[in-house]
């Protein structure tokens, strides 16, 4: 008896170690394109071997005329491959950021309040190629290794099982079970960034390096996570050491630390000090306390907050006048 086709099996070793490793239920954030479908697909046939449950949540952005409708398909599609639950969750998009960006934080927001709400994991149908062009996207914008280190596969409540898989692998696999794909147009309007890394800078690349980009870019994410993983291991040792019962830190141990660990330690203590939208920005200011202290003023942060020098030591300071915004935006995820 022949076997399933080759895509069709592809991605379903992709997602079969997640769903043996772990317990609880999955939902497939599927937005009827042709990853998510696919990734759907899969975990649609492998769950019953796993014996997990996995159901799909789709989002209706209103962004589009139709989308309403669209998404009642793609509900459609997903029911008929037995998930369960399946939801449709309508938001509303703002405007900070661009279109773009306020349509994934209103996504991220929705499919992280299903996940909440039905103790579940996220399954996203980012593939290779979304790695890839992330990771131009971090080297582009100078906004650190974390950045060009691009998406993980797996951090809490999000699950990407499909970053080895590449995205004409997913088109393949719809195709071989007949799956039904829906192209949204955003994604192909060279309005947007992505999309004409997508359909012109990698092209190019490729065609100048002779092929062989797009792997070689996930790779190089690859490897830099495991540098940065344990970069951040050692920053949560240090920061546990020097951290005093009220918050505050220890300027002259910290200035001795090496540049990379130092700046870690920094964000942690920022990030659990309740800092927002901290940026590479940001903590280079904090940084000049630390290694240019010149009896200089307060480093301003976002969200009202700072941080001074005073008797040798760094504190958080609240009420204090808003930073602006810096030039490097945050790193966007497809």
């Amino acid at each position: 008896m022949a076997g399933p086709h080759p895509a069709v099996a592809a991605l379903r070793a992709a997602v079969r170690p997640g769903l043996s490793a772990t317990n609880g239920p999955v939902l497939v954030g599927c937005s009827g394109g042709a990853d998510s479908v696919a990734l759907a697909a899969a975990l649609a046939f492998e769950a019953p071997r796993s014996r997990r449950q996995v159901g799909a949540v789709t989002v209706d952005h209103g962004l589009q005329p139709g989308s309403a409708e669209q998404a009642r398909r793609t509900a459609a599609l997903l029911r008929s491959l037995r998930l369960a639950p399946v939801l449709v969750v309508p938001v509303t998009v703002g405007t900070a950021g661009g279109p773009e960006a306020a349509a994934r934080e209103a996504r991220g927001a929705a499919l992280r309040a299903a996940a909440a709400e039905h103790g579940a994991t996220v399954a996203l149908g980012h593939t290779l190629d979304d790695q890839a062009e992330t990771v131009l996207l971090g080297l582009a914008r100078g906004s650190g290794p974390r950045s060009v280190g691009g998406m993980v596969e797996l951090r809490a409540p999000f699950w990407r099982p499909l970053l080895g898989v590449r995205r004409e692998t997913t088109r393949a696999a719809c195709a071989a079970q007949e799956l039904p794909v829906w192209d949204d147009p955003w994604n192909t309007d060279p309005a947007y960034t992505r999309v004409r890394l997508r359909t012109e800078v990698l092209p190019l690349l490729e065609d100048v390096l002779g092929g062989g980009v797009a792997p070689a870019l996930a790779r190089t994410a690859a490897l830099l996570r495991e540098d940065l993983d344990a970069l951040d291991a050692l920053a949560t040792a240090e920061l546990g050491a020097l951290l005093g019962t009220d918050g505050a830190l220890p300027a002259g141990p910290l200035a001795e630390l090496p540049a990379a660990l130092r700046r870690r330690v920094l964000r942690g203590w920022l990030l659990r000090a309740g800092v927002p939208d901290l940026q590479a920005v940001h903590l280079a200011a904090v940084d000049a306390l630390l290694t240019r202290w010149r009896g200089q003023g307060q480093a301003d942060l976002p969200g009202g907050t700072g941080v001074v020098r005073s008797s040798g030591r760094l504190t958080v300071q609240r009420g204090t006048r808003p930073a602006a915004r810096p030039a490097v935006d945050p790193l966007e995820e497809p």
